[in-house]
């Protein structure tokens, strides 16, 4: 074992005793993890995919917005996914609306983790959470508004969340 590798190990003991010190269940995996980018004629895609010691693989966007998909059963389904939505992000690269697309969507990211550390941070009252609450529910409605108001473009595989 390397120098490195072992210092690596090391490392990873130490973190995993301030998780357990913390009251943290640790279970350390020997896991596999890949970098995946492709370059498209008007932004960069790219993913990692985590593969653990029981074969399953997480696989998450990380450009052009951070996006977790799921986790998968076998490499085969990981590549599929990969491959729709490239073919998906190749069509909307013929978009004049792209741009507008991804940040929208880097928006609601941001919106996630602004709502998460008031959360965290204040002691929110229960009028202002269900206000929040509402106006998510809207941009949801406007969505599956525009859902049924547009045409569909993609027929290889059905819609995930709408």
């Amino acid at each position: 074992m390397s120098y490195s590798r072992k210092m690596i190990g090391l490392e990873a003991s130490e973190h995993q005793m301030k998780l357990i010190q913390m009251g943290a269940l640790v279970k350390q995996l020997n896991s596999t993890m890949c970098y995946i980018k492709f370059q498209l004629d008007k932004i960069e895609v790219s993913y990692v995919y985590n593969i653990n010691k029981k074969g399953k693989y997480f696989l998450e966007r990380i450009k052009p917005y951070p996006l977790p998909i799921k986790e998968f059963q076998n490499e085969d389904d990981v590549i599929e996914i990969i491959k729709i939505d490239i073919t998906q992000f190749k069509n909307a690269c013929q978009s004049r609306n792209l741009n507008n697309f991804i940040n929208i969507s880097l928006d609601l990211n941001k919106s996630i983790k602004m709502y998460e550390d008031l959360f965290l941070y204040y002691n929110v009252s229960k009028e202002v959470n269900e206000e929040i609450k509402t106006l998510i529910q809207m941009i949801q409605k406007k969505i599956i508004d525009a859902k049924d108001h547009s045409n569909r473009i993609y027929f290889e595989k059905e819609p995930d969340n709408l």
